[in-house]
């Protein structure tokens, strides 16, 4: 299949791109490489992908290894990104760029509404004008915002969420609803629960987390530890993805659009995470224990039970091998 991928140099998008050359389809990647955090990571894992940092040119396509194209491009760009789906015609749409960061979002609001709101409803014009068999988005756990029914399920209330960029992203289910309504487009919106792994973003707690402990620097623990986050390994969460390919919603007008949850299921508390990393590390951390911080919230956990029932969903990594992979990968990142 022609497959689509946005946000393709960034975490998420990069192990998706690469999962999906893997199984022989067309993939098509998209990506403004900015630099909300060190963009030499997104340029690495692009060359991971066969796409040479000297070769990029804006609004080029940028040949990579067999099976994948590369497009430099934004979001914001409507013209040249219609341009792009008329040329390409995806079959597949997997929108996964965004503007990420719940703290940032506190002191950066506009990039949030440019990349989460317009850039995804440039998405949209596009999969309308040229159409798709299936849009798969990103959501967010962050929706949920300071709900305290546990484990979250999707039918739960989300029309007060705590960050900016939870609001952004229930903005982005509510636009993509009218859409779906007005113009039949087959869409999925996936609620990602705390993704973490090798190739991950720095500006993430566990990332942070090792680069402090590793510079014997204190790391700051909110909430004097009491939280609690369903982490999920990113390749449980590529599986995830992979299985709702070819599962778009049935023809029925009140299937077209639906919401999954996408996570572990199994919330871990901070303290425990932090004694994997620091074990895995082979260093303490120094902790500096903080109260919560605003926009943040103390628990979050998924109900998994309807992306299991459409897909067999069975995540397999548990957080002691998740993080010793992240770690097996980050002190060979650190020391290039």
């Amino acid at each position: 299949m022609k497959i689509l991928v946005t946000g393709a140099a960034g975490f998420i998008g990069f192990h998706m791109s690469k999962a999906l050359i893997a199984e022989g389809h067309e993939v098509y990647g998209l990506d403004n490489l900015n630099a909300y955090y060190d963009v030499r990571l997104k340029y690495a894992r692009l060359e991971q992908l066969g796409v040479k940092k000297g070769n990029l040119v804006q609004g080029k396509a940028m040949p990579g290894m067999h099976g994948f194209t590369f497009f430099y491009l934004d979001l914001m760009d409507s013209a040249n990104l219609s341009a792009l789906f008329a040329d390409i015609r995806p079959e597949v749409v997997i929108h996964l760029a965004a503007q990420a960061g719940v703290r940032h979002s506190i002191h950066h609001p506009q990039s949030f509404i440019d990349s989460n709101v317009q850039g995804f409803f440039n998405i949209l014009e596009a999969c309308r004008r040229y159409p798709v068999k299936h849009l798969v988005y990103a959501s967010s756990s962050s929706v949920y915002g300071s709900n305290s029914d546990i484990p979250f399920k999707e039918s739960d209330r989300t029309n007060q969420p705590v960050s900016l960029y939870g609001a952004t992203k229930k903005a982005g289910e509510v636009i993509a609803n009218a859409y779906v309504s007005l113009y039949k487009i087959p869409s999925t919106g996936l609620r990602f629960f705390t993704v973490y792994g090798p190739w991950g973003r720095p500006d993430m707690a566990y990332y942070k987390f090792a680069d402090l402990i590793m510079q014997d620097e204190p790391i700051d623990v909110y909430n004097d530890g009491h939280m609690e986050r369903d982490f999920t390994y990113v390749d449980d969460i590529i599986n995830g993805i992979q299985g709702l390919i070819n599962h778009p919603p049935g023809e029925d007008m009140d299937e077209l659009h639906r919401i999954i949850n996408i996570g572990r299921s199994k919330p871990v508390n901070l303290l425990e995470f932090i004694e994997t990393l620091e074990k895995h590390l082979g260093k303490e951390a120094k902790k500096h224990f903080m109260p919560i911080q605003p926009g943040d919230v103390p628990s979050t956990w998924a109900d998994t039970s309807a992306l299991q029932k459409i897909t067999g969903y069975a995540p397999t990594v548990d957080l002691e091998e998740g993080i010793q992979k992240f770690v097996a990968w980050y002190t060979v990142y650190r020391q290039s």
